[in-house]
């Protein structure tokens, strides 16, 4: 996934990493406000799921220690991070920031 991960956060748009777990409660209560936020900006954003049961080492690259744990990427540097759950506002003015800048 190295490569491929690599690829997808240097990416010209904003690229919001959602890092969560299947068996995180409130890692399940975002993915539902996630899917509305990146409908409503479309293709202005991408936004991807990476599982940290799955997918460690990414995890352990990125200093992730609780989840959901979101960081926000754009031409592969990181623009902004944020752990524990966000709000709809919250999670549109971080993306918007970055589509703006």
């Amino acid at each position: 996934m190295k490569g491929k991960f690599q690829e997808i956060i240097s990416q010209g748009k904003p690229v919001l990493v959602d890092f969560h777990a299947e068996w995180c409660g409130p890692c399940q209560m975002m993915g539902p406000l996630l899917k509305e936020v990146a409908a409503e900006l479309g293709d202005q954003v991408s936004v991807i799921k990476v599982d940290v049961d799955r997918n460690q080492p990414v995890a352990q690259r990125f200093g992730v220690r609780s989840i959901p744990h979101f960081i926000l990427f754009k031409e592969g540097q990181i623009r902004a991070q944020r752990a524990g759950m966000l709000t709809k506002k919250e999670l549109r003015k971080m993306l918007e920031s970055a589509i703006n800048d």
